[in-house]
């Protein structure tokens, strides 16, 4: 017997040539999807590229020293780097990275135009990887590296990371290699991207201050106390502040290095000072309070840590601030 298929209703014919007709437009739609998949992917991955990590390693810099990206700025003073420098490092001088600005206050950041002509000179672009390497004596030396390490991260430039240990501990690796040819940079195009909420006027900070936000004073503590105070300012703090001071934040002796996280957060702790939420570290001159602002916000993480610019120098010699003695 000759078998005879169904014949199928009008309506169930269509919904097939309606499903027929849908197949390219779904494959389309799928294509699409992992298109726009792949881009994020990129994009996330150029954002992660472009945000170099706060430390390097010796091991590493000596792995990555031939790459055309990587820029060192030498941060010692120019008659140690005429003795010994790493291949290809320029020496830059730190009192180029603060001025006196219109207002008589030393040692501030300086004009954004400046920065960028000396930054340009130096042979850094906006694709170039910075490291900072100071010499490794001391907290107050590094803090040269954390300073102009915040100064790049105030122009906008995440491409930045400083040298663990410095050139001390650089040295100690085997194998290590130095020169005593200076390098001659070809002058590069720096653009900045200001990131003003890095560097917060003397009337902000009171206006935070006003507020109840945590204050961290990264001076001795003879300066906090008021034992010892510079000509013409006022003894004390700022009312309120915690003082946990700069020196402490990273380890003793010839090429000394950060602590880990976890360390940095006992001392923290140790000294009441919150590892998380708005705060305002300062100093005298905003040199020693950038190590304290670089361990909270680099290396623990608190991107709601500030540091005052202006500082001491500016706080306690105009009587519209607020200075007290602490108990």
């Amino acid at each position: 017997m000759r078998h005879i298929a169904p014949k199928r209703s009008r309506t169930h014919q269509s919904r097939i040539k309606a499903t027929a007709k849908a197949l390219p437009r779904q494959r389309q739609d799928r294509d699409w999807l992992l298109l726009f998949a792949s881009f994020i992917a990129l994009f996330l991955l150029m954002t992660l590229t472009s945000m170099a990590s706060p430390l390097v390693t010796p091991q590493w810099l000596s792995d990555n020293l031939e790459k055309k990206e990587i820029r060192i700025l030498d941060l010692q003073p120019a008659q140690g780097y005429q003795r010994a420098h790493l291949q290809g490092a320029v020496n830059t001088n730190y009192g180029a990275w603060r001025k006196t600005d219109a207002e008589g206050r030393p040692k501030m950041l300086p004009e954004i135009s400046y920065l960028e002509a000396m930054i340009g000179t130096l042979g850094i672009s906006n694709d170039s990887h910075v490291i900072l390497a100071p010499l490794g004596i001391n907290a107050s030396e590094i803090a040269v590296a954390t300073r102009i390490y915040w100064t790049f991260k105030a122009l906008g430039h995440d491409n930045v990371s400083i040298l663990d240990g410095g050139l001390i501990a650089y040295s100690q690796l085997k194998g290590a290699k130095f020169t005593i040819v200076p390098a001659e940079p070809t002058p590069q195009t720096f653009k900045a991207k200001p990131r003003p909420e890095y560097f917060p006027s003397g009337q902000q900070v009171l206006a935070a201050w006003e507020k109840g936000m945590t204050m961290v004073d990264s001076r001795s503590t003879k300066e906090y106390t008021g034992t010892i105070a510079a000509p013409g300012e006022r003894a004390g703090t700022i009312p309120s502040a915690i003082n946990l001071p700069f020196d402490r934040l990273v380890g003793k002796g010839q090429g000394a290095k950060f602590f880990s996280k976890e360390e940095s957060t006992a001392l923290f702790k140790e000294h009441n000072v919150p590892v998380s939420g708005p705060q305002i570290s300062f100093c005298h001159t905003g040199h020693r309070t950038s190590l304290s602002w670089f361990v909270a916000h680099e290396l623990l993480g608190n991107k709601q840590a500030k540091m005052y610019d202006g500082s001491m120098v500016e706080w306690a010699k105009d009587k519209q601030y607020p200075v007290k003695l602490p108990k």
